[in-house]
This record gives structure tokens, sequence and C-alpha cells, in this order.
């Protein structure tokens, strides 16, 4: 019976506490980096300044979109593929850009990104036709894709005790960035228009990013450092190959993202349908994502406590609770209080993955094995706000995209359930060894 990794005993109120790591010196006597220590929590301040500042390709697209429309004469639908674009550019740049890392390092792949992200924006501004504007920003998603997975993955190489927390952490740029940047683009919109915009964030991410990347990569250490190669190894053993294991979470992703698109995509529209109006729908969607911050966050405070997988069930098992009151209460007041809990919910969901990745895999194939999960979580997302919309049209009624949403979360719940049973069979060989 193959050895069981001691690590993977230390989650549960019975927890032991970790052994004080003494940081190793390397061929040239200096010491060298210490898990947890000062220098991690300020590469992942830097890290999360980076991820904020660089999720503005979510953002930008969706404030811009009446504007862009009308300058083309487009139609919504086609003026809204530029958003398609850039989540599928957000969904193949993670797995190149988490090849990158796992290679050169976080620095080199940040840097690609930036150089994407500025030159895209610049074009934007510049586009002639609509069709160039879509196309330029599938390379938005490009620059936007190294600021999460590969990054994520990047800083549960710099933490061991609080890994679930500083995944998190950096996670919530993405909600960070939410937060702040579409106020400040359509201020912009409304002061110079669309095109000034773009070239005015383009300008502005490549000269902030470069400047906070400089700072990370002198506390790195140089522009190629791998953080992987003298990461702690895995803590978990789920008698899983790593593809297998890959498989299950991209299905697990899609899942839990298909369930999750219906609120996120269609809350504005369902509250405009209800005669609320969509500035309450948008109310509603503003509050999701800033509780998604406080989820996101708390759940890494749990999962440093409990492990991965227990951490995704929790948040998918509320998240499927969520939506099954959504079906049943649609007066305004308890539609902000279901919007508030759903935020807090499925906040920490996506993360989840990344940290079981990295519990239970090698710390040399994280970044890419997280952009892989993240892509399948991209997809979800992309088709679950898709046939949601597919179900309104055939239906009349949100009523059966809501249980469409449900069915897919179950789907979810299952596979996690799955892996915790695995996870707890190891635990009790292990007890009885």
């Amino acid at each position: 019976m193959p050895n069981i990794a001691p690590c993977c005993l230390t989650h549960g109120p019975r927890a032991g506490k970790l052994p004080v790591v003494h940081a190793p010196s390397d061929s040239q006597g200096r010491q060298a980096f210490a898990p947890d220590s000062r220098q991690a929590w300020v590469r992942l301040a830097l890290a999360l300044v980076i991820g904020s500042i660089g999720s503005v390709g979510m953002w930008s697209v969706v404030v811009v979109l009446p504007g862009v429309q009308a300058e083309f004469g487009a139609s919504r639908g086609d003026v809204s593929l530029a958003f398609t674009f850039t989540m599928l550019g957000f969904g193949l740049g993670g797995v190149a850009a988490g090849k990158i890392t796992d290679r050169l390092g976080i620095v080199v792949a940040i840097g690609l990104s930036i150089g994407f992200l500025g030159v895209a924006y610049v074009a934007a501004g510049l586009s002639t036709t609509l069709w160039q504007f879509i196309a330029v920003y599938f390379l938005i998603g490009l620059g936007t894709s190294a600021t999460f997975a590969p990054l994520m993955a990047e800083v549960s190489h710099w933490f061991e005790r609080y890994r679930g927390l500083a995944v998190t952490i950096v996670a919530s740029g993405n909600y960070v960035g939410g937060t702040i940047w579409p106020p400040l683009v359509n201020w912009g919109v409304q002061l110079a228009g669309w095109r000034t915009t773009h070239i005015a964030v383009g300008i502005f991410c490549a000269v902030t990013m470069t400047m906070v990347l400089l700072l990370l990569r002198a506390q790195i250490g140089g522009a190629t450092r791998r953080d992987h190669e003298n990461a702690p190894p895995p803590r978990v053993d789920l008698r899983l190959s790593n593809n297998t294991l890959t498989a299950l979470l991209c299905i697990a992703s899609v899942s839990c993202c298909v369930a999750m698109a219906m609120p996120q995509v269609h809350i504005v529209a369902y509250c405009g349908d209800l005669g609320y109006g969509v500035a309450r729908g948008a109310e509603m969607l503003s509050l999701m994502m800033a509780f998604g911050i406080v989820s996101r966050i708390g759940s890494g405070f749990l999962a440093d406590r409990i492990g991965g997988v227990r951490t995704l069930m929790i948040g998918s098992v509320a998240q499927g609770f969520a939506l099954l009151f959504y079906l049943f209460f649609d007066s305004l007041s308890s539609l902000y209080i279901i919007s508030a809990m759903f935020g807090l919910f499925q906040g920490g969901i996506v993360p989840s993955y990344a940290i079981i990745v990295r519990e239970s895999m090698p710390a040399s194939e994280a970044a890419t094995r997280v952009g892989i999960v993240i892509l399948a979580s991209v997809v979800g997302m992309s088709f679950g706000g898709w046939v949601s919309g597919v179900i309104f049209d055939a239906t009349g009624s949100y009523a059966a995209a809501f249980l469409n949403g449900l069915l897919w979360n179950a789907l979810n719940i299952t596979i996690g359930a799955g892996l915790l049973l695995r996870a707890r069979q190891r635990l009790a060989m292990a007890s009885t060894t």
C-alpha cells in the first residue's frame, strides 16, 4: 500500500499544528524563500493588485456595448459576440499561460499578458468595423487570462499553512475588478467616448501592471524563476491519476458554472420581466459580486482547516439552496436577499478547484492543470448563460431555467461527494496502517 502524505491528516478539528519550517540557504549562502513568510504576503499583495487591474478585460465590454452598438448600427446579439470572444480568449489563454508559468515562471506569463492587454485595448479604440472590435476582444481575453488561473496556481506555491486563504484572496482580484472597473469605464465613456476610454485603459494597464510586475519580479528573484521547484509536495492522495482527476474537476466545473450563470447572466433581465426595472437587477448583480468577495476569502479560511474537497462540497450545496429559493420567491426584497445569499455561497467554488489541484497534484503541473479547469468553468458560464436564454424563449419563464441550473448543480455535488468519499477512504486506510 502506498504511503499517504502526512499532511493529508492535518485538516479538521483534531489537526495538529504544522511544524515550523526554517528557510534553507541557497548555494551562495543566502536565505531561500520560506512559505507563509512576510515575503510571501508581500508577493500576495502585489499579485492581488495585478489581478485586480488585469481583470478589466472581463468587465469593460459589458459597459461599452450600448455605445458600440449605436456607432456601428449593429444588433445587440452581434455586439455581444465581443463578450463571447473575450471568454474564449480568457479560457484558452489560461491554459497557454499556465504552461508558460510552469516552464518559465509567472513573471514571463504576466509580462506577455500585459503586452496583449495594452496593445489590444488601443487596437479596440482604433477599430473601424464591428468585426475588428470583436476580434480584438479575443486578444483582450488572452491578456486577462494570466491574471487569474496561473496566478492562483503560482500563489499556492508561496504558502503552506495559509494556502487556501492566499489562493482565494488572489482570486478575489477578479471580483475587486468587477466592483471598481465598470463605474470607471462608464465615467470614461460618458466623458470622452468608448474609443478614447479603450485607449486610456490600455495605456494605464500597460504602465501600472508593468510597474507592479517589476516589484513582484524583485520579490521572486528573476524573470524565469519557477517557485514550484521548491514548493511543498501534494498533501492529499485520492488514488486517481492526474488526468482522471483533472477530467472530473473539469466536469464538475462545467456543471457548477452552468448553474452559476443563471442568476449572474439573467438577473437583470429577470427583474425587468417582473416589472422591477433593470436598474434593480443591476443593483442585485453588484450586491452578488460584493458578497462574492466575502465568500472567496471566507472559503480560503475554511479550506485551510477542512481541505479543498470539503470546501467545494459546502459551497456547491449552498449554491443549490440559493437557486432553489429563486424558484419560490420573487418579491423585490426577497430577490435582494437571495442574490446576496447566492453571492455569499458561490464565490468560493471556483477557487476550490485550484486548491484541490494543488493539494492533490505535483506543483510542477499546477498552473497548467488549474488553467484547464478554469477553461472548463468558462465553457460552463458561456453555455449556462446561453442555454438559460434558450429555455426562457421556449417556456416564457425563468422557472425552468432555474430548475435546469439545479440539475447541473446536482451533478457537481455528485462528483464532489465521490472525491470526498475517496478522501475519507484514504484517511481510514491510513489510520489502520
